[in-house]
């Protein structure tokens, strides 16, 4: 601590001027410490490989879904399929269906990878559901009325990948990660 006298007319004693020494990082609010959190990721190639190969195979499926590429049936088919026949309530099924197309976009660019990683478990698992009925396998020979779910254990598999390790390199989470806080 450093003493010094007052140049003040009025001030009678010395007073204590010490700086603060602060090594810790700057805190967070809440909300940006959540974010921080959620897009943590390190130049991980094994998390950047399952985050793009998700990507890749969801997307052409949400196209099918919401535009009807690929001989898709577009939104309104979708719709009306999930709808009537997998009895998926209305806002359910166009949240999906937005979701599928969407979704692997920021995903492919690594934009919140672990919550979107999330979000992919979850919709693989309920998505597998639908076809339980029809077994473990996919439906290679046409020899079953419809898909078995090992298709949506292998994306759930890549999508658990990408929540519990980030969204690797090469990625918008990787970089935010660097810009704030290297």
């Amino acid at each position: 601590m450093t003493q010094i006298q007052s140049n003040s007319l009025f001030a009678t004693t010395p007073h204590s001027v010490s700086a603060p020494v602060d090594d810790a990082p700057p805190r967070l609010g809440p909300v940006r410490a959540l974010l921080a959190r959620a897009t943590a990721t390190t130049d991980d190639w094994a998390a950047a490989i399952a985050r793009v190969v998700l990507a890749a195979v969801i997307f052409p499926h949400g196209g099918q879904h919401l535009m009807g590429w690929f001989g898709g049936y577009g939104f309104s088919g979708s719709y009306g399929w999930m709808t009537s026949s997998l009895g998926i309530p209305g806002p359910a099924a166009a949240f999906s269906i937005v979701f599928e197309f969407f979704a692997p976009l920021l995903l492919l660019a690594g934009i919140g990878g672990r919550v979107l990683g999330v979000g992919f478990a979850l919709f693989m698992l309920v998505a597998g559901q639908s076809h339980a009925a029809n077994g473990f396998f996919m439906n290679w020979t046409h020899s079953n009325a419809g898909e078995g779910f090992e298709y949506h254990v292998l994306a759930a598999a890549l999508a658990l990948t990408v929540a519990l390790r980030g969204s690797g390199a090469l990625s918008v989470d990787r970089w935010l990660g660097r810009s704030t806080h290297e």
